[in-house]
Parts: C-alpha cells; structure tokens; sequence
C-alpha cells in the first residue's frame, strides 16, 4: 500500500511554519521595514495597529507600490501594506494554508493565535515540506 501524499497526511501548520516572524507599527516608515527586512532575512513584515496585526508589507509591496508609484520612501508602512490581513490559525492543516494561498493569491500567510502572531508560513515552507517527505 502506498503512502499518503504529504499534503493529505495531517501536518499542522505550526509544524512547518517559521518561528521568526518580523513585525512594525503601522507608522514606521517604509526605509526603516526594509532595512529590518535585509537586516533579519526576510521577505514580509507583519504591521501591527495598538499591537494587533492589521496588514503585511513584502518585498513585492515595496517594488509594486514604492517603485511603479512612485511613493517617497519615508511613506508610513500602511499606505503600502497588504490588508485586510489573510492568516491562519496554527492548528490548521497544511491543505488548508495551500487552498488559502492559492485561492487569495498570496505566497505568506502569518500564523496567528488569539490575534498574536506566533509565525508565518510560505508557499516555499509548503513546497520545502513536501520535497523532505
């Protein structure tokens, strides 16, 4: 009997999902979340509002709607930012974090518990997963 393909299997998404998550105020501006993003190594920030999450900035927000709109780059993170914010819960299965990803077009998914950020997961971390299994 064959094994069930990975993504069928129940993987949480806590269990792929990546610990370190970045995250700002939506009034920082948009030089200081880049630095912060080359600084840590990572491809999204989370923006928070009174410390709850409200939007995400990726690097793709920053060549999008700095660059192709030309926005100073002193702009507060919320003009740029992807909101409403779309997470998932970390108890939610792998399946779930793909279907979600695939039908809101969106490749990183912040992981949240009780409105607090506890991680994000990627179309990479999904792919990276299958690949080891």
């Amino acid at each position: 009997m064959n094994s069930p393909e990975p993504l069928q299997q129940k993987t949480c998404v806590k269990e792929v999902m990546n610990n370190s998550v970045v995250s700002v105020d939506s009034s920082v501006t948009a030089t200081d979340a880049a630095k912060m993003m080359e600084d840590t190594g990572v491809g999204a920030i989370v923006v928070l509002e009174k410390n709850i999450p409200v939007g995400l900035v990726t690097d793709r927000d920053f060549a999008i709607k700095i660059t192709a709109h030309s926005y100073p780059i002193d702009t507060p993170v919320k003009r740029i930012m992807s909101s409403p914010l779309i997470s998932i819960d970390p108890n939610s299965d792998l399946w779930m974090a793909s279907d979600l990803m695939s039908t809101r077009n969106v490749r990183k998914l912040p992981v949240l518990d009780d409105d607090k950020v506890v991680g994000i997961i990627t179309s990479s971390d999904i792919v990276k997963h299958i690949a080891d299994h």
